[in-house]
């Protein structure tokens, strides 16, 4: 296997430059350059030189074979941050024999080809590296601890228990079998059986977290729906104007709410029209609208048409620096009942977002799927009785398959490729 090396940390002049490198080569790469090798696990600062020719002084770090991220034998260089003194370095690497630039994600794909981390904690550690809020950066955490492989762990544990239990049956056919098995297969399938409906059940809300939640601003035109997104953002991010039906596209800003990822919409005005550019912008505003996870209805004394609210939504009446209203009422241009209403928002998305499990993504999803339809199916050839063993027990087997899908160790060499190629070079 090829000895591979990388900048590890972001291009550009830093106070610091990371350099990895593993594979079997890869402590002789550093002796080639600074002439021993540190203690394992110790870092030290060593001269780096390459043909005679002085590169950097750097903190070197070397790892042996069961102790690195790759699991094999590993180095990382600490070096200064300027773009030659990294240059200097990689090209130093690059004309020793055996040594090549990685790939983008082959770092970690090592890792999981070494068994250091399972196919979710791949999938983890690439949503942590893109986490931008509180609560992504807790679930993507979750996720590379290996907390889903550790539950999909125990319950192939059990059912391949299960699937033991009618295969004795199935071997002592002729015999008499002094225990009836089926109490205790059902009993250890049910409870996997539950454990995964739950778990499937709440990727939706693991989903939202990852990739985050759409807030709609819908409302009548020149109700103030650009002034509130203004004042949501802090910034001027729509134009605002007196003239109803400004708002013609539907305009996002990105933010974070109590740690959770939240892009507002701001819509155009909703009402009949004859303007044909006009419609084509209220059109996209109910479709986007009615997609939204949540809907803040910004109402100026009379019903919205064309969408009626559900019950998550929030009702508010705006422009409340220039109309008196009875109820929940907020002013983008004084402010008045912003904090108010971001503390609503806030409560309502949080309440979705504790639906979240630990799988988070669809292909988690699709394999509970099928091992939740599997033991459906096994369930109901145990009941039938023991004519039906070998059915129950092959259907336990798919079911454990479903399973082995989910932490890679079977049926995903077509997604490695597609997840490898997210990772950036160095990792």
């Amino acid at each position: 296997m090829d000895t591979i090396f990388a900048l590890a940390s972001a291009r550009g002049k830093a106070g610091v430059a990371v350099v990895r490198l593993s594979g079997p080569e890869a402590h002789a790469a550093v002796i080639a350059l600074c002439g021993s090798l540190p203690d394992a696990r110790r870092a030290s600062l060593r001269r780096l030189s390459w043909q005679d020719e002085a590169l950097d002084e750097a903190l070197v770090l070397i790892f042996d074979v069961g102790e690195s991220f790759t699991g094999e034998a590993s180095a990382e260089l600490h070096l200064h941050g300027a773009t030659a003194v990294v240059a200097a370095v990689l090209r130093a690497l690059g004309a020793q024999p055996g040594l090549r630039l990685a790939e983008p994600g082959e770092f970690t794909r090592r890792a999981l080809e070494n068994g250091r981390l399972d196919l979710a904690q791949v999938e983890g550690l690439a949503d942590l590296i893109e986490a931008e809020t509180e609560a992504q950066r807790r679930q993507a955490l979750r996720v590379l601890s290996g907390a889903v492989g550790r539950r999909a762990e125990g319950w192939r544990r059990d059912l391949i228990r299960a699937a033991a239990l009618l295969e004795a049956t199935i071997d002592f056919a002729d015999e008499d079998v002094p225990v009836d098995v089926a109490p205790e297969v059902l009993d250890l399938s049910g409870q996997v059986l539950q454990d995964l409906r739950r778990e499937a059940e709440g990727v939706g809300a693991a989903e939202r977290i990852r990739d985050g939640y759409e807030v709609a601003i819908v409302g009548r035109p020149n109700a103030g729906k650009s002034t509130l997104l203004n004042a949501l953002a802090g910034r001027e991010a729509a134009i605002t104007s007196e003239i109803a039906g400004t708002t013609r596209d539907v305009i996002e800003v990105r933010m974070d709410l109590g740690g959770l990822p939240v892009t507002f919409l701001d819509t155009a005005g909703l009402r009949d029209s004859d303007d044909r550019i006009e419609a084509i912008g209220i059109e996209r505003a109910l479709e986007r609208a009615r997609a939204a996870d949540l809907r803040i209805f910004l109402l100026d004394g009379a019903d919205v048409p064309l969408l009626p609210p559900e019950p998550e939504d929030l009702l508010v009446h705006g422009k409340a620096d220039l109309v008196a209203a009875e109820g929940f009422a907020v002013s983008g241009k004084t402010g008045e009942g912003i904090e108010h209403l971001i503390a609503q928002l806030t409560e309502r998305l949080g309440a979705q977002a504790q639906g979240a499990g630990l799988m988070i993504r669809e292909r988690h999803k699709l394999a509970a799927l099928r091992a939740i339809e599997a033991l459906e199916s096994a369930r109901n050839e145990v009941r039938a009785g023991s004519g039906r063993t070998e059915l129950a027990a092959e259907d336990l087997r798919r079911a454990i398959r479903a399973l082995d899908s989910l932490v890679g160790r079977v049926d995903v060499e077509d997604l490695l490729d597609e997840i490898f190629a997210s990772f950036c070079i160095g990792k």
